[in-house]
């Protein structure tokens, strides 16, 4: 008895710790999470009670919904654009901001700066600088004879516009890649040396595999960002010209907030999400065959 009261006890205190994340999550997570479910089988406009209407959102979304396949193609589309440069970039940007050089402490917290600034400031930044009349990008593309685009007022360039743009975030990511760069072992580089391997021998076959676990945990949480585009979308284009940038949050956004089926919408979002744990899974799946790990290689 005397020695359960102390592991009681602590158990109390640790529920009582963690309680304010739990309260949280049942709240402001799973709560809505299981509404949401819940919703999607209705009928709900939210001036009317929620009718149950079965599957039949589902059946409306893929059999009759032109803007629901317009904007997973546009999602899509921006997905499998978007995803590989930001990974590659972000590589790139951490492998120069990893030399040792003097002052790189402040290349560091310049090219991180972008990643704290507000989404809707972000917008309107880009917005001046790719308007096609006067522009800044356009002015210097024009200084040296080169017709500048006009990309988000064009539906040929409005979606990789806001590819291009969402770059300006990737020194974020490449914080996240420089910390798994400076736990790679600095003798595997110098039995490579001895072995005679250049820099791009010692890219391959040391650093890529050694940063396997962070380029694995970036492409999970860039792909569920990658998804999830909405505020480019938003405030720049509101998913124009041509409906070339509705994008699948902003359509779902619209469903909700615009035209009040909250039924609807719910249904929508779990598609959505449906899709994103779809592509995590596999994701995982893939991950033994090419994610290498330090640790299980020492056993």
């Amino acid at each position: 008895m005397n020695i359960k009261r102390p592991v009681i006890r602590e158990a109390i205190e640790g529920y009582i710790g963690i309680s304010p994340w739990l309260i949280g999550f049942l709240v402001f997570t799973l709560g809505p999470m299981l509404a949401s479910l819940y919703f999607g089988f209705t009928n709900w406009r939210i001036t009317t009670e929620p009718r149950w209407v079965g599957l039949d959102n589902y059946i409306e979304m893929f059999t009759g919904d032109r803007d629901f396949y317009q904007a997973l193609r546009v999602t899509f589309t921006y997905v499998i654009i978007a995803l590989p440069l930001n990974l590659i970039f972000g590589l790139a940007l951490s492998l120069l901001l990893n030399h040792k050089l003097p002052g790189i402490g402040i290349f560091r917290t310049v090219f991180y700066l972008p990643t704290v600034l507000s989404g809707v400031a972000v917008a309107l930044m880009w917005m001046w600088l790719l308007n096609p009349d006067y522009g800044v990008v356009n002015s210097i593309l024009g200084a040296v004879g080169i017709p500048g685009p006009k990309w988000f007022f064009d539906p040929d360039t409005a979606l990789l516009s806001i590819v291009l743009m969402n770059l300006w975030r990737v020194g974020g990511s490449a914080i996240i890649y420089l910390a798994g760069l400076q736990n790679i072992p600095p003798h595997l580089y110098e039995a490579a040396e001895m072995d005679g391997a250049g820099i791009w021998s010692k890219l391959w076959n040391v650093t890529i595999p050694m940063l396997t676990p962070t380029l694995f945990f970036q492409l999970v949480m860039e792909a569920i960002d990658a998804f999830q585009v909405f505020t480019a979308a938003y405030i720049i284009t509101d998913g124009g010209p041509m409906r070339s940038t509705l994008f699948y949050m902003l359509y779902m956004f619209r469903t909700a907030f615009t035209d009040f089926e909250m039924g609807y919408a719910s249904a929508l979002a779990w598609v959505l999400g449906i899709i994103i744990l779809i592509f995590t899974a596999l994701v995982f799946k893939s991950s033994p065959l090419w994610v290498y790990y330090e640790s299980e290689a020492k056993r």
